[in-house]
């Protein structure tokens, strides 16, 4: 059963072949069997998920049908789950337990999906390769001894090893389509504003969105369709109609047309993972589509503006976590500066103080107008960049990442080498447009992500391209030794 998509499992829980309760036990059951070998999960929900699982077959024998009725999911472990310690990877919230449920979270029970537990990710979603977490780093699935991708990187490997069949995870600045892209998987970034951001702790709050990582495009529809939707409780979430994503799948690519921007194909990018994304442009040729080479000039500028813009409002959003509300208290403070200092000192770890004290100094009176107004200006840049490009094509599509996932602990000495990997993917999020990564082939025995970016509340057009692809080859089948 461990083998099944969402998509095989709706059709599976329809025809009664078994039910959601069975199902989850044999997913419980393989969790606490394998993950030791990952560490994706840093809670386990197993009583509540019995729970669901029981209600969701209770529901379908009264007749009650519905694609995520009774499948087993995860949440990253920064959407708050009422009564469930909502850790965001942090020795800060090691001890939090959210006292509501996030829109996202509370929208999936409704329609009846099952919570299996929280997954491991990198603090306060701060990183590329899920080793900053508190509760220790996460494997990846296709080679133990590589990391996952971060910050989503614990949903991404329990997906990839069959543990569960999709997860929600987050994107600030690649961090579902990273994640995807090493382990094999086809990960969702929406349109900001079209998933609710209300109860998902925020890093940086211009770009966080939520998404789906599952292992098909279908799979993503359907996780998609049950998250999206406007909430009042969001002031930046966006009220738009949000469309059937899985009756777009099948539609014909005769006629798309695909731009290539020519800056993607640089120095940095390694040329083995180039030829696999001509190799899908020349699948996605076949299926009718047209391609054409485009620029996006401000490319290069923008990794720059991303790692102003995200720290500056991270120290703002982390600015809450002091030691006195909630969260993580240091012991016998003298005074209360003695309490923040300490608190926050021992409570975030390297990378999360990294990056607060180098928004703290992007932000302050005497750089204000030096770095984060012009990283401003060129997000902008980058958006008239995009606007232009969209006149001329349908989708845009390039690698994910310039290298295959790296070995653990091979860029902690050097974090600018890692910031450097997101540099096919900040764009999307510094402009707010949806991304999707999807599985186009392999590299050393390691997975390699192609990536397609579209206009504005575009997704169905993402998951549409991505579906046909997958109807015509096998990378998304592959499965990782072992699981």
């Amino acid at each position: 059963m461990h083998q099944l998509t969402l998509a095989e499992i709706a059709r599976g829980l329809a025809d009664k072949k078994f039910s959601s309760e069975e199902l989850t036990r044999v997913l419980l059951a393989r969790i606490a069997q394998l993950d030791p070998q990952l560490n994706s999960f840093i809670s386990l929900t197993e009583e509540l998920a019995l729970q669901q699982a029981q209600a969701a077959d209770a529901r379908r024998a009264k007749g009650e049908t519905g694609a995520l009725l009774g499948a087993p999911i995860a949440h990253k472990d920064l959407f708050c789950t009422q009564g469930i310690r909502t850790s965001c990877g942090s020795k800060m919230l090691d001890n939090f337990k959210a006292p509501y449920d996030a829109t996202v979270v509370a929208k999936l029970a409704a329609a009846g999906a099952v919570t299996l537990g929280k997954t491991n990710m990198d603090e306060f979603a701060m990183g590329s390769a899920n080793e900053s977490s508190y509760y220790g780093a996460v494997k990846n699935p296709w080679n133990l001894e590589h990391v996952p991708g971060g910050s989503s990187g614990g949903s991404a490997a329990a997906v990839a090893a069959r543990l569960l069949p999709a997860a929600t995870a987050t994107d600030t600045g690649g961090s579902i389509r990273q994640p995807a892209a090493f382990t094999n998987l086809t990960g969702l970034k929406p349109t900001y504003g079209r998933v609710s951001r209300w109860g998902m702790i925020a890093y940086a709050s211009s770009l966080d969105q939520g998404g789906p990582l599952a292992r098909t495009a279908e799979d993503c529809a359907i996780l998609l369709q049950g998250m999206a939707g406007f909430d009042a409780n969001d002031s930046t979430s966006i009220d738009e109609p949000v469309p059937d994503y899985s009756a777009s799948l099948n539609g014909s690519l005769q006629g798309l047309r695909i731009g290539v921007p020519k800056e993607y194909f640089s120095e940095g990018l390694d040329p083995r993972i180039a030829e696999l994304i001509h190799n899908s442009v020349k699948e996605l040729q076949k299926l009718g589509a047209v391609v054409k080479e485009i620029s996006l000039p401000n490319m290069q500028p923008a990794i720059a503006a991303y790692y102003v813009i995200a720290p500056a409002e991270a120290s703002s959003n982390l600015s809450r976590f002091d030691g006195v509300r909630f969260g993580y208290r240091c012991e016998d403070p003298k005074d209360l500066t003695d309490l923040y200092k300490r608190s926050r000192g021992e409570g975030f770890g390297a990378e999360v103080q990294r990056r607060i004290m180098v928004g703290a100094y992007a932000l302050s009176a005497g750089y204000y107008d030096a770095y984060y107004l012009k990283a401003q200006k060129i997000r902008r840049l980058v958006k008239n960049d995009f606007m232009a490009a969209f006149n001329e094509v349908d989708i845009i599509l390039g690698p994910t990442t310039p290298n295959p996932a790296w070995k653990l602990g091979a860029k902690n000495s050097d974090p600018v080498a890692a910031y450097l990997e997101d540099v096919y993917t900040i764009t999307a999020n510094l402009a707010g447009l949806p991304g999707l990564s999807m599985p186009a082939g392999f590299v050393d025995g390691l997975p390699v992500g192609v990536q397609l970016l579209a206009p504005y509340f575009q997704e169905g057009r993402l998951l549409n391209v991505a579906h046909q692809y997958q109807l015509n080859t096998d990378w998304h089948t592959r499965t990782p030794t072992g699981f």
